[in-house]
């Protein structure tokens, strides 16, 4: 390969989009990029550095709280309401009774969000007050953060944060180095380090600094973390590339250096950490979709309510407007459509229950707590606990279908260990000593191979971006990046060659016993899209060498035909290591002449002070130097499981659960690792599509389709394996379906060297084709798209750091927590929240329907049976408790049964507590149990007379014996429905009754101290002192019940589920495992 007429072609294509000009090397528009000048004015007013995290200000609480609440369809219709009751007598209920309700609820809402408010507002506070120097006029003041600026030069001393974006200018370390820990930022607790360019590297003083003259050009602020473009042009100097080994960024702390000088980029809200701040994207739980399609259905059903009664209202007046002259019917109000239509459709709202929002948001809340601290997913370890970050999905983790999975880090330990290596067709392992093993004898021996076996270790201990630190008792620590490079670094010095200096022109090796430099000329740095890392070297012989390491695939590609000596023989070893779980790296090496290199450097020094699409540009650079390789060998790594994911796998698909893998590794790897992971079974057909074309593949796929659709086995008991280049076929577009198709056939789907972008649409096509609830889980920054893609995303705090876990719905330390969450956590709270909307729907319809049986019976007038504010507290206080303590409590296994058997979760995967059938079945519950609550009482009322001495009473008696019997029978339903009984549910169920009596006693005496509830004067007297009430009170309730209670009978006799039968053999205190095996109705 001629580079010289490469780098001609690469000079043509850059022409057209140049970024450079002749002297400085940019000529992007002012939009495009920051310009800050060094000591002096800047060219525009930029942001301070005060940061906000809280949600609201004093001033913009109202309008913003208001318009979070209003954006719910249910807010708006209860406002409607509201505004309807204030029309002069349309309202049968009065003007307040919907607006104090509504009142209440959006302000328990507003009192919630002002709470976590002042806790964000506290926080920032307390960061905008720290206080760092800076250079203002020759001295060092004091400042707070939130005064910075950008184009402020300060002081940042050891163990400190730093304030904002900084440019580091200098250090006290040698050649303007410094170390930082990122943790804050990604979760990463190795050192890092970053270096002073060497023009800025020898300002030490303050003097130095001031005279620092000239103007820093960047890009604009984003949020990419790792990358940043920048050019420093100094007055009389040439331009030198900025680039993130520059960078300090906003929540970095600096570590083991005692001060740095800085310039800062970028401030406050504009700082990478801030801009990163951003929440996930929002998701809905499939409970909450169906719900709100139901309150739809329901709208449309009280609409049409409204208008059959407006109807019966116009017939029923016309036919005894004549007869009944006294009642006042030739009005144009009553004989007006809309005027009845606005009065019914008020009288009816409350179908609807307006508390439901409310109530499910603070039991969401307190069931996130619940998962938080529950001790049993508490990593004592890492001192991590469980963190739901979003309360919406809590019933959404009982519904699980399908699982994606990462494999590094996430099933395994990502804590990886050298074991082996290839080198020139030798397989070589670690000893106890450097001199007890093969390898270094097979070098003092001279061997045939010992020059390409001191390569293959240069190399190992050469290339790479670890940084070195030797404790007080001569014990070497490396800080590395990646756990893959502190093994690589760890392995080379098993075997005497032990990397201990790194300076940012240099690293030092001894290489068993003899000291060697190597001089860094350029580093190419690992992406995941490049999948390899190179570093351009001097050698101690003044060779400049390209050592290079990668996946297998990259490298073997780049081969020259004189470099591929031990190729095959290293292929057969690539796949007997990955065959025994283990990760894999090639490594490779050319030599560059100097004239060549001198051609190349140019290139790439052009592209590395790019501003404009400089990650293109170095990348077309280092392809043309990332050639012409020679094979060394190859290194085998080992990544343990983690403890119990053979267990929760093996638990998982017991439950029902299809559990894909999407990993970067190599297919043999993914393969081992699936079997030791239990995933696969040795019982199960493994498919591997390996197909280098759009036509193979879809022959393959057609083929295999063709074989499961003539299968009479609903599940095919078969393992897909694919690799990414195929998988890119597979879901193109005339692919996609029929890949789809094959893929939700079989029992496991194992994704090989995917990128994070194949790993996103694979769940995206899931998750819509199947309408099934999907989880994704990883722990690295490669797994956040796919995170955010599926329903529910489960970040694993992990040695990758905190990017998945702080771009999922929920955090978890190892993977094994994650059967808890789902077969308990998930299982119960679908249960809680599916009772607790079905019981919301049933209570309101119980109450409010009455108002229809109450219609019919008085001519369709609209007026209520009830005392107005009976009927706006029915929700907010008489029934409130009893679903809290559904929402908080109840469940129908406990948590050890749960586990023990994950055949129990199927019940809330398939939806079974909560679907559109099982809805319709409560309302019509509720409407028939209405009829009984009205009817029964007015047959005991209907001679009027239910006193001894004779005295009458009005509709209001009948409306408050009728609202007893209500309130009793919806707290004994609430009882009847409950499987897990704690004193709270005691005293929400209970509780709730005697709440409604007490409020009887004194409400029938608010009046006349206080100027309303006139109509309710010595209602206490008359509903307790006529025996009709007692009789009623004992017979209304039973009778209401008697059919709820024989067809729970019935069912739990004949129609007994396998979660009824485990809970009564929980009770009995059996053995649970006799009923496993019988067969249920689910």
């Amino acid at each position: 390969m001629d580079f010289r007429n490469v780098y001609k072609a690469m000079r043509i294509r850059w022409s057209h989009d140049e970024d450079f000009t002749s002297s400085a090397g940019y000529d992007a528009d002012d939009g495009e990029r920051r310009v800050i000048n060094l000591n002096g004015p800047q060219p525009t007013k930029y942001c301070n550095n005060r940061i906000t995290t809280a949600k609201y200000s004093f001033i913009s609480f109202l309008p913003a709280f208001l318009f979070e609440q209003f954006r719910r369809y249910s807010n708006c219709f209860f406002l409607l309401i509201a505004i309807l009751q204030q029309i002069p007598e349309v309202s049968p209920t009065g003007r307040y009774t919907t607006l104090v309700p509504l009142m209440f609820i959006l302000s328990v809402s507003a009192i919630k969000e002002i709470i976590e408010d002042i806790k964000r507002h506290r926080a920032d506070n307390e960061i905008n007050h720290r206080l760092i120097e800076r250079l203002d006029s020759g001295s060092w003041n004091t400042v707070r953060w939130s005064e910075l600026t950008v184009g402020d030069i300060i002081k940042v001393g050891i163990n400190t944060f730093f304030p904002a974006d900084l440019i580091l200018l200098s250090s006290s370390e040698p050649q303007g180095m410094c170390f930082i820990e990122t943790a804050n930022l990604d979760g990463e607790t190795n050192l890092k380090i970053r270096q002073a360019l060497p023009a800025t590297a020898e300002l030490l003083e303050t003097k130095d600094l001031q005279r620092l003259q000239g103007r820093i050009e960047c890009e604009l602020p984003n949020r990419h973390l790792y990358e940043f473009n920048g050019v420093l042009r100094e007055t009389g100097k040439p331009p030198a590339a900025l680039g993130n080994d520059q960078v300090l960024q906003r929540g970095a702390i600096l570590r083991n250096t005692a001060w740095v000088f800085g310039i800062v980029v970028y401030s406050g809200q504009e700082t990478k950490l801030m801009m990163n701040s951003t929440s996930a994207p929002l998701k809905r739980s499939t409970v909450d979709k169906l719900t709100n399609t139901q309150i739809l259905m329901l709208f449309m059903i009280l609409i049409s309510l409204c208008i059959v009664s407006g109807l019966c209202n116009l017939f029923w007046t016309r036919e005894h407007s004549e007869t009944d002259w006294y009642l006042g019917l030739t009005d144009f109000k009553t004989k007006s459509l809309g005027y009845n239509l606005l009065t019914f459709f008020i009288l009816y709202n409350n179908l609807i229950p307006i508390s439901l929002q409310v109530t499910l948001e603070l039991v969401r809340f307190l069931q996130a707590i619940f998962i938080n601290y529950d001790i049993e997913m508490y990593h004592e370890e890492s001192n991590t606990p469980a963190m739901a970050r979003t309360s919406n999905l809590n019933e959404e983790l009982g519904m699980v279908k399908y699982i994606f999975s990462d494999k590094t880090g996430t099933l395994t330990q990502n804590v990886m260990e050298f074991k082996k290596c290839s080198i020139a067709g030798y397989v070589y392992t670690a000893e106890r000593t450097p001199e007890e093993s093969q390898l270094v004898q097979n070098i003092l021996g001279r061997h045939e191979t010992s020059a390409v076996i001191e390569e293959f270790l240069e190399l190992l201990s050469v290339c790479h971006t670890v940084i070195p630190e030797r404790r007080e008792n001569g014990e070497m620590i490396y800080h590395a990046a990646s756990p893959d490079e502190r093994a690589l670094v760890e392995g080379a010095q098993k075997f005497g060659y032990i990397f201990d200096t790194r300076t940012p022109k240099y690293v030092e090796i001894n290489a068993l016993g003899v000291r060697k430099r190597y001089e860094v000329l350029n580093v190419l740095e690992f992406t995941s899209t490049r999948k390899r890392m190179s570093l351009i070297v001097r050698t101690p012989e003044n060779k400049i060498k390209l050592f290079c390491k990668g996946a297998d695939t990259v490298i073997y590609e780049r081969l020259a035909p004189q470099g591929q000596a031990f190729r095959e023989q290293t292929l057969r070893h690539l796949e007997e290591f990955a065959s025994d779980g283990l990760r894999t790296l090639c490594l490779a090496v050319s030599d560059i002449r100097p004239d060549v290199y001198q051609e190349w450097s140019q290139t790439f020094d052009k592209a590395s002070v790019a501003l404009q699409n400089r990650e293109s540009k170095l990348e077309d650079a280092a392809n043309l130097i990332e050639n012409n390789l020679r094979l060394l060998g190859a290194t085998a790594i080992e990544d343990r499981l983690q403890d119990g994911v053979p267990e929760t796998i093996a638990a998982l698909l017991d439950a029902g659960i299809y559990i894909w893998v999407l990993t970067g590794d190599k297919q043999e790897t993914a393969i081992n690792i699936g079997y030791s992971c239990r995933l696969i079974s040795h019982s199960m057909d493994i498919i591997i599509l390996n197909e280098e074309s759009l036509d193979a593949t879809r022959e393959v796929i057609h083929r295999h389709y063709d074989e499961f659709k003539s299968s009479s086995a609903k599940d095919v008991n078969v393992a897909l394996v694919i690799d990414g280049t195929t998988l890119k076929y597979a879901l193109s577009c005339d692919l996609r379906n029929d890949f789809q198709d094959l893929c939700l056939l079989c029992r496991v789907v194992i994704c090989c060297r995917v990128s994070p972008m194949q790993k996103a649409e694979v769940v995206e096509m899931v998750t819509q084709s199947t309408n099934a609830v999907t989880l994704a889980i990883g722990d690295g920054a490669n797994d956040v798209a796919m995170i955010q893609k599926a329903n529910v995303g489960i970040g694993i705090s992990g040695v990758e750091g905190l990017q998945a876990a702080c771009a999922s719905d929920y955090s978890i330390a190892q993977f094994r927590y994650l059967q808890r969450l789902l077969l308990v956590h998930g299982a119960w709270n679908y249960a809680r929240i599916s009772k607790l909307i079905l019981y919301s729907f049933y209570k309101n319809v119980c109450l409010y329907v009455i108002e229809l049986w109450f219609a019919v019976y008085s001519g369709w007038s609209g007026q209520i049976l009830f005392e107005r504010w009976t009927i706006g507290l029915y929700n907010v206080v008489f029934t409130a408790m009893p679903p809290f303590a559904m929402g908080l409590f109840e469940k129908f296994c406990t948590a050890e049964t749960m586990l023990r058997y994950p055949m129990l979760y199927k019940t809330s995967q398939n939806a079974k507590l909560f679907n559109v059938k099982v809805f319709w079945i409560w309302i019509f519950n509720a409407l028939l149990h209405s009829v009984f609550l009205f009817w029964l009482p007015l047959a005991a009322y209907t001679k009027e007379v239910i006193w001894s001495d004779g005295k009458t009473s009005d509709y209001l008696l009948m409306g408050n014996l009728v609202y007893t019997y209500v309130i009793v029978t919806v707290c004994l339903k609430a009882g009847l429905i409950t499987n897990s009984w704690t004193w709270l549910t005691h005293l929400a169920i209970w509780g709730s009754i005697v709440l409604w009596f007490s409020f009887v006693l004194i409400y029938s005496h608010v009046w006349p101290t206080f100027k309303f509830a006139s109509n309710f004067r010595g209602m206490d007297i008359q509903l307790l002192s006529t025996p009709v009430f007692y009789f009623c009170l004992l017979l209304v309730p039973i009778t209401t019940l008697l059919i709820d209670v024989i067809c729970k009978l019935i069912h739990n006799t004949v129609f007994k589920t396998l979660t009824e039968a485990v809970r009564e053999t929980e009770i009995r205190r059996s053995d649970i495992s006799e009923v496993m095996n019988e067969p249920r109705s689910s």
